[in-house]
C-alpha cells in the first residue's frame, strides 16, 4: 500500500468517468437515498474531560495541533467516554477556495463535473449540500458489514458466509472464470481475501487503479466479477473496494431489499440517525464509499458496538456478530494491523483484548472504538491530495495517551 492508503486505507474508489448523457446523470441522482430520519435518541450529553479521567491538557494540545493544520485538513474531532461527549471540536475550512479551481476541470478525482463523484465539489464534499452530513468514504464498508449482521440476526439474510458468491450473481456473464473464482465466498468478500487481481495500492489518479476504473464503468459489479484471479481465496489480504460492491448485490439478491433501505429501517432509525447514500449507475448502493453521516451519528455506530449491540435497551445487532466482526481474521501486510469483517483492528497493548476497532475512510474519516477504555473517538476530514508536508498519523496514540484504561462506566 502507498502511504496514503496505509493511513486512510478506506479509499472508496474514486471518480467515475461520466460517459453517459445528462439523462443518465439524472437517473443516478434519482436512485440516491436521502433520509432525514426523525430520531428519538437524544444527542450526546456533555462533560469536561477531567470529569471522566481524561487529561484535558493533552486533549487541548491535540486540539491545537489539529487546528494548526499539523494533521492536514481535519474537519472535526469528537471524543466520547461512557456515552458522554468530553471533547467536541470542529475546524472549518473554505473548501471552495481550497479545491474550487479543481472542481471546474476534469482530471484526477473529478470525472463528474456536476455530480456526486466530483471529489472537489463543495455541493457533495466533504459535506452533503451544506448539511452536517460528512462523506464517510470507506467507513461505508463497515456500516455495510454491520447491516449484514443485523439481517442475519433477524433471519432475513439466510445465506451462509461460506456460500460461494457466484450463486448470487445470476445474469452476469463472467470473464476469467476458473475454479478459484468459483470458490470465492461471502466471508472472503467481508475479509478482503477474495483472491481477485486488484490494484488499489496505486495512487487514485493512476489509470491502472482498479477502484478508479470500476467507478469509471457503468456496471461496477460486472467489472469486479470479470477481474482475473491472482490468489486462492482466503489466503491473502488485498484491499478491494469492489469486494464490498459485490456485497451490495448479494444482499439485494438474498433479502430482496437494497442494503441502504434495510440499514435505514433497522440501523439508522433505531439509533436516530440521518443519512445520505449514493448509488452506482445501475442502482446498487455505493457500499464502498457512498455513505454520509454527521460525526455525532457516526459515534452512535461506535457506541452501539461498545455496548454489545444494544441501544436504549433493545438489541440492534447481536453480540455474536460483533465478536466475529472484530476477530482478527487476516493480517494486513506492512504493519501490525489486522482485518475483520470490514473493520480494521490495531493492537494497543500486550493482552489479546487490547485491540482498537477502527472504521477508516479516504480523506481522514476515522472511527475508533476502544472497549477497554470505554471510549469512542471520531475524526472527519478532507485531506485528499498528496502533500510534500509530513502529516501526523498518530490520532489513536494521542487519544490513548490522554486516558487511563478501565475507567468503569456506571451507566
Amino acid at each position: 500500500m502507498n502511504i496514503q492508503a496505509m493511513h486512510f486505507p478506506i479509499v472508496p474508489g474514486l471518480v467515475r468517468k461520466i460517459a453517459a448523457a445528462a439523462a443518465l446523470c439524472l437517473s443516478v441522482f434519482s436512485v440516491s437515498s436521502i433520509a432525514q430520519v426523525a430520531g428519538t435518541s437524544k444527542d450526546w450529553p456533555k462533560a469536561t474531560p477531567k470529569e471522566f479521567s481524561i487529561d484535558p491538557q493533552k486533549l487541548a494540545a491535540f486540539d491545537a495541533d489539529l487546528a494548526s493544520g499539523k494533521y492536514g485538513l481535519v474537519d472535526s474531532m469528537l471524543v466520547l467516554r461512557c456515552g458522554t461527549a468530553v471533547y467536541d471540536k470542529s475546524y472549518p475550512h473554505d473548501y471552495g477556495q481550497i479545491y474550487g479551481e479543481r472542481a471546474k476541470k476534469e482530471g484526477p478525482l473529478n470525472h463528474d463535473l456536476h455530480g456526486p463523484y466530483n471529489y472537489f465539489s463543495t455541493e457533495f464534499h466533504p459535506f452533503y449540500r451544506g448539511s452536517d452530513m460528512h462523506t464517510m468514504q470507506s467507513v461505508s464498508k463497515t456500516v455495510t458489514s454491520i447491516t449484514f449482521g443485523i439481517a442475519r440476526m433477524r433471519n432475513e439474510f439466510t445465506a451462509s458466509l461460506d456460500a460461494p458468491i457466484l450463486q448470487f450473481v445470476g445474469g452476469h456473464k463472467i470473464a476469467n472464470l476458473d475454479d478459484r473464482k468459483k470458490r470465492i465466498t461471502l466471508r472472503n468478500l467481508l475479509t478482503m481475501t477474495a483472491g481477485l487481481e486488484w490494484h488499489e495500492d496505486l495512487a487514485y489518479d493512476d489509470p491502472k487503479n482498479s477502484a478508479d476504473i470500476m467507478e469509471a464503468s457503468h456496471d461496477w459489479a460486472q467489472y469486479v466479477l470479470d477481474q482475473p484471479m491472482a490468489d486462492e481465496p482466503g489466503k491473502k489480504f488485498v484491499y478491494n473496494s469492489g469486494a464490498t460492491i459485490l456485497l451490495a448485490q448479494i444482499f439485494k439478491k438474498v433479502t430482496g431489499k437494497n442494503i441502504d433501505e434495510y440499514a435505514a429501517e433497522r440501523l439508522f432509525k433505531p439509533l436516530g440517525m440521518r443519512y445520505y447514500w449514493k448509488h452506482s449507475p445501475t442502482g446498487l448502493p455505493d457500499t464502498e464509499g457512498g455513505l454520509y453521516l454527521s460525526a455525532h451519528d457516526l459515534a452512535k455506530i461506535g457506541q452501539l458496538f461498545l455496548k454489545g449491540g444494544m441501544w436504549e435497551g433493545k438489541e440492534v445487532v447481536s453480540s455474536a456478530w460483533i465478536k466475529d466482526s472484530v476477530a482478527q481474521h487476516v493480517a494486513v501486510p506492512g504493519g501490525d494491523w489486522k482485518y475483520g469483517y470490514q473493520w480494521w483492528l490495531q493492537p494497543i497493548g500486550s493482552s489479546p483484548e487490547d485491540i482498537a476497532w477502527a472504521a477508516r475512510g479516504f480523506g481522514g474519516q476515522q472511527l475508533f472504538v476502544l472497549a477497554e477504555y470505554d471510549i469512542v473517538a471520531v475524526f472527519t476530514g478532507w485531506d485528499i491530495l498528496p502533500s510534500d508536508e509530513k502529516r501526523q498519523h498518530d490520532q489513536l496514540a494521542r487519544i490513548l495517551d490522554s486516558a487511563n484504561r478501565f475507567f468503569g462506566c456506571t451507566e
